[in-house]
């Protein structure tokens, strides 16, 4: 896989010279949980990265509920823990890679390709008998240099331009009742973005909660091999970047975020909702 590494693959290279490991442990309903689970263990070296207060920005009337962070900022942070651009780094999470496959996102974004997730959860490396700690890992600061690619996202307006446009397709990451407007637990309209077709992000995963291999990932994406565009989103642009991580094993090469997804799309009130089947 290109964007996975095993835990086995992690026990042998993590105290290599080269090797970031980033711990992206969140828990939605309850934001300090991630914070105070690393304090008590963690993979040995691992920084943390906080999915609001690093990996996002704070919440305006639009943008979604988790806007992309200010990159000199994130970048500071990255340079901080030793990221440069002859490094390795590796984000796990403890849901599968929700949160490292956004860490993930930011760095591809940023111009690092050296990035990956790890396959499985932390629970699972423990379980297996992998080592943890309690000790903070030994900085070595350097400077992350960011470098853009502008091309991976797209912004409301850019959403709303192509929609129905030939070879673009929309995917919608999140769960199907969501998806088809039966309920809306966060966001304050239930539905999803006219002609958009619903992968839940979660079957990127097979059910022990490791990452599917290449063929898996083409067949859940089968329909679309026509498309030259994909743009995938989900509730608030995090729980999209496991299918953006998804649709590039499959060999989807033109694959962009609408970070903002559905929370920043019913924040305009002219926007057109779709219920229902597509």
């Amino acid at each position: 896989m290109k964007h996975i590494v095993s835990q086995e693959w992690l026990f042998e290279h993590g105290t290599d010279e080269h090797i970031v490991i980033v711990d992206c442990r969140f828990q939605l309903g309850n934001p300090s949980a991630g914070q105070e689970s690393y304090a008590v263990d963690h993979i040995p070296g691992a920084f943390y990265f906080d999915l609001e207060q690093d990996l996002s920005a704070a919440k305006q009337p639009h943008g979604g509920r988790h806007p992309l962070p200010d990159i000199q900022q994130l970048a500071v942070k990255l340079g901080k823990v030793g990221i440069h651009d002859e490094s390795l780094v590796v984000a796990y999470d403890d849901q599968g890679g929700l949160y490292a496959s956004r860490f993930w996102w930011m760095l591809k974004f940023l111009g690092h390709d050296k990035v990956f997730v790890l396959n499985g959860s932390y629970t699972q490396w423990k379980d297996s008998g992998y080592p943890v700690t309690d000790e903070p890992p030994v900085e070595h600061p350097s400077v992350f240099t960011p470098r853009v690619r502008s091309e991976m996202l797209v912004n409301v307006e850019q959403v709303r331009e192509r929609i129905g446009r030939q070879g673009t397709v929309l995917i919608d990451s999140r769960e199907e009742r969501r998806y088809l407007g039966i309920e809306e637990p966060i966001d304050k309209i239930a539905g999803h973005i006219p002609g958009a077709k619903q992968r839940f992000w979660k079957d990127s995963l097979t059910a022990e909660g490791a990452w599917k291999g290449a063929e898996e990932q083409k067949q859940r994406f089968a329909g679309l091999k026509d498309a030259s565009e994909v743009i995938v989103y989900c509730g608030s642009g995090v729980s999209a970047c496991p299918n953006v991580i998804a649709l590039s094993e499959a060999g989807f090469s033109n694959v962009k975020l609408y970070s903002g997804s559905w929370s920043d799309w019913v924040s305009y009130s002219e926007n057109p909702i779709a219920t229902g089947e597509e």
